[in-house]
């Protein structure tokens, strides 16, 4: 955790970017960091949490990261808690809590809120159009018998 947090204010003061760093662990060894690049690469995504994952699976030549614990400076917001799911992660710890970055204009609140509305409902409407279409791929990949499961 501290060498997140240390990521963290480097990154605050070389103006790379925003307050936040992460690093994921596998066997009490550091595999891969991050630290928030959102400004600097021009990419909304560009989270600590999610470019440390990126590294990792680079690094370990996987896609699964199970095994793997993550620190992270703060705790993940929606759009990293769902890549630390997706990857597997066997544990996170966090420093600062989502409402420490809320106060200081890093506020989740919204993304939390609109997935409660229903899809046409929301700040960005959602509309679903030609599943039927769609699902061709969804079948294609059923019956695919090599496939890779993830």
């Amino acid at each position: 955790m501290a060498r997140a947090i240390e990521l963290s204010l480097d990154n605050v003061l070389s103006g790379r970017g925003g307050p936040f760093g992460a690093v994921v662990v596998k066997g009490g060894a550091i595999v891969a960091e991050g630290t928030n690049q959102v400004t600097s690469i021009n990419d909304p995504t560009a989270h600590a949490e999610v470019l440390a994952i990126r590294e990792a699976c680079r690094k370990l030549g996987a896609f699964d990261l199970e095994g793997c614990e993550i620190y992270t400076s703060c705790e993940p917001c929606p759009m990293c808690l769902g890549a630390i799911y997706w990857a597997r992660i066997s544990r996170i710890y966090f420093g600062n809590a989502d409402a420490d970055a809320s106060r200081i204009g890093f506020d989740d609140s919204l993304i939390y809120r609109e997935l409660a509305q229903p899809h046409a409902q929301r700040k960005i409407p959602m509309i679903q159009m030609m599943r039927d279409e769609a699902l061709v791929a969804f079948r294609a990949w059923e019956r695919k018998p090599n496939k890779i499961e993830y």
